[in-house]
């Protein structure tokens, strides 16, 4: 069991563990921040109100995560810029659950954030700018020196992740067509 603050937010089981029981914290949240919306009026106040929540609650923890020092943390970690050697190694060793665990990182906000900001609503959009988060998170991982692998597979896999995750959401967010009205007519 968890019993110091360390093992609380530094380690992937504490983080996973304090993400389930801030669950129903998240759920409270987005219900009084939708009734306050609607209360003052504000459009569309229960997609808004899940939408933020979802992006941040869905995306934290595994940017939480990725952020975790390794084993020697004030060592730098491996720099990787060959484009999917790293994910041919994890094919090749069979280790699929590291692949799907980066297509994760920001699935959140590929599925929620079309839906809350009018500016990432296209599938291009979400894959640049989860990209350029993801660009941003392993920049940090090597300079903070983590103990980590920054990779340039690992932002593609999670740039690709949020891009299939805003298509599961396009339905509620797709550009709506203008229906022009037919003319008819009379007595022709």
């Amino acid at each position: 069991m968890l019993n110091t603050w360390q093992e609380w937010v530094g380690t992937e089981t504490g983080v996973v563990l304090g993400s389930v029981l801030g669950l129903p914290l998240a759920v409270l949240v987005m219900l009084f921040l939708a009734l306050y919306r609607r209360f003052r009026g504000a459009a569309r106040p229960w997609r808004n109100s899940f939408a933020e929540v979802g992006l941040f609650y869905g995306t934290l923890p595994w940017v939480w995560i990725i952020m975790l020092p390794g084993e020697e943390p004030g060592v730098a970690g491996k720099l990787s810029l060959v484009p999917f050697e790293d994910v041919l190694d994890l094919v090749a060793h069979g280790d699929t659950g590291q692949i799907i665990g980066n297509m994760l990182v920001f699935a959140a906000l590929g599925f929620f954030g079309p839906l809350r900001f009018a500016g990432l609503r296209s599938v291009w959009r979400v894959l640049a700018f989860a990209a350029g988060c993801s660009a941003f998170l392993e920049i940090l991982q090597f300079v903070l020196m983590l103990d980590r692998v920054s990779s340039v597979d690992d932002v593609l896999l999670n740039a690709v992740g949020a891009a299939l995750a805003s298509m599961l959401s396009w339905w509620w967010w797709r550009p709506r067509t203008a229906v022009v009205p037919e003319l008819q007519l009379v007595g022709v």
